[in-house]
């Protein structure tokens, strides 16, 4: 079983990124540029995540209009982004260091951030041996979206890199084995990064052979986020 967009609010769990469409300020940060694959597998688990961060500073309706390009797959490159930003008066910030993924205690923590009106938003997902969650933290206190167990992928990110992970995962999963996994998820990375200017080239990787406790990780809050 593998989790998508489509099916995702069915089963309990919204696979879309924390990132919400607001344009109130003139600057603002999204990680909707952004994709984090997770595999659940009975005795272990394995994540990935792309280390793109992009701020803008502009008119909202110039952010928006690149936005929606970049989304839906129109700008392809990083030279067309560049380009594209220009034509529309929008300055963009653009880091490749941004640590996604992490690994605690046996749990591998996929995060994902956005900047909405000065308040700090987050999606996170937990994943071990045999199970995962996913959880909202903002101003107020974490709100669970969902849980599941072994066999799901789980893929955080804008509409273009969700469709390309997507594609892989059905054209070359077979419910094999986390070795399979970790080769699709690579597969998946490697794809949305020549396609879409929205994920880096680079990514990280983690593995956990453990089947963990998430709830107490998830009480602690992500490595290096101690919320």
């Amino acid at each position: 079983m593998f989790l998508f967009p489509e099916d995702a609010w069915l089963s309990g769990v919204n696979a879309n990124a924390v990132c919400e469409e607001s344009f109130s300020g003139t600057a603002r940060e999204c990680n909707q540029m952004t994709l984090v694959i997770a595999f659940i597998g009975k005795s272990g688990a394995v994540m990935a995540g792309d280390m793109r961060e992009i701020t803008y500073l502009g008119d909202p309706s110039s952010m928006e209009t690149l936005e929606r390009e970049l989304y839906t797959g129109l700008i392809a490159t990083d030279e067309a982004l560049l380009s594209r930003a220009g034509e529309l008066g929008v300055r963009l910030g653009i880091r490749d260091d941004k640590v996604k993924v992490t690994e605690r205690k046996g749990v591998l923590v996929g995060e994902v951030t956005s900047l909405e009106g000065g308040v700090l938003r987050k999606r996170r997902v937990y994943a071990s041996g045999g199970s995962y969650a996913i959880v909202d933290t903002g101003d107020g206190a974490p709100v669970p979206r969902g849980r599941g167990g072994a066999g799901n992928f789980v893929v955080l990110g804008n509409e273009k890199t969700k469709a390309i992970a997507h594609r892989c995962i059905r054209k070359r999963w077979k419910n094999g084995s986390l070795r399979d996994a970790v080769e699709i998820i690579t597969r998946s990375m490697e794809r949305a990064s020549a396609e879409t200017p929205t994920v880096s080239r680079r990514f990280i990787l983690i593995q956990t052979r453990e089947k963990a406790d998430l709830g107490k990780v998830m009480e602690e809050g992500a490595p290096g986020n101690h919320s």
